[in-house]
């Protein structure tokens, strides 16, 4: 009897080491925090800016007529708001209004691209979204990886080692995750790398936090 409860023991103990360890590899150590108290200004929602052209040109890039895939990559982007996902809209990096530029509808909203032929005068960046689901396309002639700073400018909102928009530490709690590791560096710098996934926690955290490039 002693033999068998001490083996059941050891079983029930290795289990839970087991399930704990899954646990911790399949979602970030997300720190407990208050949550942010409402922005005066800049805060959420944050919809694609009316002047995408201009926001191209200063987040560094070049307005180009059509989408190019010699160098064809996809980091995601997820934004929680006290345990809220945030939208990040489509069409951010591209002209909409442009008639090259097709737009459809998926079941997530608008969505917006497909340049082909290619739009009269410049309408797309080679960093910008099709979709509203947080992929951030970089499509270029060219290798030259894209930061998260660059994206934000495009999207018109503010990205600093100290505010996400309108939130800002310490009255806002900011925690951003690079593929399930915190990252403690200034979020700007963030590469935007082939499946790479970006998770900024603002405020108090929803119960997952996604660790992973998503893959359906």
């Amino acid at each position: 009897m002693r033999r068998g409860s001490l083996s059941g023991r050891f079983s029930g103990a290795l289990a839970l080491l087991v399930i704990a360890f899954v646990a911790c590899r399949g979602s970030p150590q997300v720190q407990e925090a208050k949550p942010a108290p409402e922005s005066a200004s800049g805060g959420v929602p944050w919809p694609a800016p009316s002047d995408p052209l201009d926001r191209i040109v200063a987040a560094g890039f070049e307005p180009i007529t059509h989408e190019f895939l010699n160098y064809h990559v996809h980091a995601h982007l997820d934004v929680f708001v006290n345990g809220e996902p945030v939208e990040v809209p489509a069409g951010i990096g591209i002209n909409i209004a442009d008639p090259a530029v097709h737009t459809t509808q998926s079941a997530l909203g608008p969505t917006y691209g497909g340049i082909d032929p290619p739009c009269a005068q410049p309408c797309i960046s080679p960093l910008h979204t099709h979709d509203p689901d947080g992929i951030l396309h970089t499509e270029s002639a060219k290798e030259h990886p894209n930061t998260l700073g660059q994206f934000f400018i495009e999207w018109g909102v503010a990205l600093t080692a100290e505010c996400v928009g309108g939130y800002c530490s310490p009255d806002a709690s900011i925690q951003v995750f690079v593929d399930g590791k915190a990252y403690t560096g200034d979020p700007a710098d963030i590469q935007l790398t082939d499946m790479r996934e970006i998770a900024i926690v603002i405020g108090s955290p929803p119960d997952e936090v996604p660790s992973k490039f998503p893959t359906a």
